[in-house]
């Protein structure tokens, strides 16, 4: 009866924080349909010059909806997304969906890489720093953090571009691969991938890495503050084994949430680094649909960065979820 309950009451978790998600999403859209559609421009203006007959300006508004009412054109849009229809791109005159398909396996893997290496460097760095406990390393960063993680994504990657590729020389200056890229061999093609993929992913690494070390570190202090861990240390356990089994999973645990904003983060960074740095990914593309004021790019962009960031904090939720019920076993279990 115990068991049945608790798996109700955790069913009943996991169901209000979909919908909390769902009606996240939802008002994400609806707010960025609503707010295009009255921002100042016209789309259609592009399309008439004292060349072209008048006429093509009202067809083109007639084709691509844009002479119904703003409500009219909300039902449309809503039904056509349940539909997976992101209509015609404006500029490119190809579907939006393709476009995305296209471009968004590369902002994904981009951004993956970057948040693995993130995590990586910021565990290493808390490891060594609590082995070596008020060395320079920790007073440094302790000193240095807060000014790196305030300093803007394109100035990283401008003081980076102008310092290794314009002074230096040592990676180049934008794209994702060579001009002959296709005539090299597996291992000069897996170097020139990394070599034009380096200064990127370090512009986008580096806030998150300060921002893990920081979260993680404080989270570290407080832990061994507490009763519990100094009551294990006083009665003999390993310090070793203390910290490895309950002072990082308990300090880990407030991170969790902190992962699943951070790949949001990460593809909000990936606009800035991908238009810099001229990849072809969906952060570039999201760009260039605002500036042409292509109204369905923009939507579908968004659509597809709403459901990967919403998707990846739903996530987050549910492993800390199931990590609160593990540590409240395991101490049980003490």
């Amino acid at each position: 009866m115990e068991n049945k309950l608790k798996m109700k009451k955790k069913w009943i978790e996991i169901l209000s924080i979909f919908f909390s998600y769902v009606l996240t999403f939802w008002l994400l859209i609806s707010m960025i349909f609503i707010l295009l559609r009255l921002s100042p421009g016209d789309p259609a203006l592009k399309y008439l010059s004292p060349q072209l007959n008048s006429h093509l300006y009202n067809y083109v508004k007639s084709s691509y909806g844009l002479d119904k009412s703003v409500f009219e054109q909300y039902y449309l849009f809503i039904y056509n997304l349940f539909r997976g229809d992101f209509g015609i791109s404006y500029n490119y005159r190809v579907p939006v969906s393709s476009m995305i398909v296209e471009t968004a396996p590369f902002t994904i893997s981009f951004s993956l890489v970057s948040f693995l290496m993130q995590v990586a460097i910021s565990m290493w760095i808390i490891f060594y720093v609590h082995k070596h406990k008020g060395n320079w390393l920790e007073k440094s960063l302790n000193k240095i953090s807060l000014f790196l993680y305030s300093l803007p994504t394109m100035t990283v990657g401008l003081a980076l571009i102008f310092i290794f590729s314009l002074q230096l020389g040592l990676f180049p200056l934008a794209d994702v691969h060579s001009t002959n890229f296709e005539e090299l061999n597996i291992f000069q093609k897996l170097f020139d991938l990394v070599k034009h993929l380096t200064l990127p992913i370090i512009t986008l690494s580096l806030p998150g890495i300060i921002i893990f070390y920081n979260y993680l570190h404080g989270n570290i202090e407080a832990t061994e503050k507490k009763s519990f861990i100094k009551f294990m240390i006083a009665n003999g356990f390993d310090k070793n084994i203390v910290f490895k089994k309950h002072v990082i999973p308990n300090s880990i645990n407030p991170l969790i949430s902190i992962l699943g904003t951070e790949l949001g983060i990460l593809l909000g960074g990936a606009v800035i680094t991908e238009t810099l740095f001229g990849l072809p990914g969906l952060g570039r593309l999201t760009v260039t649909a605002i500036l042409t004021r292509d109204y369905p790019l923009i939507i579908g962009c968004v659509f597809f960065s709403g459901v990967f960031v919403l998707a990846a904090n739903f996530l987050a939720d549910l492993y800390k979820l199931k990590h609160d019920v593990q540590l409240r076993e395991n101490f049980k279990n003490l």
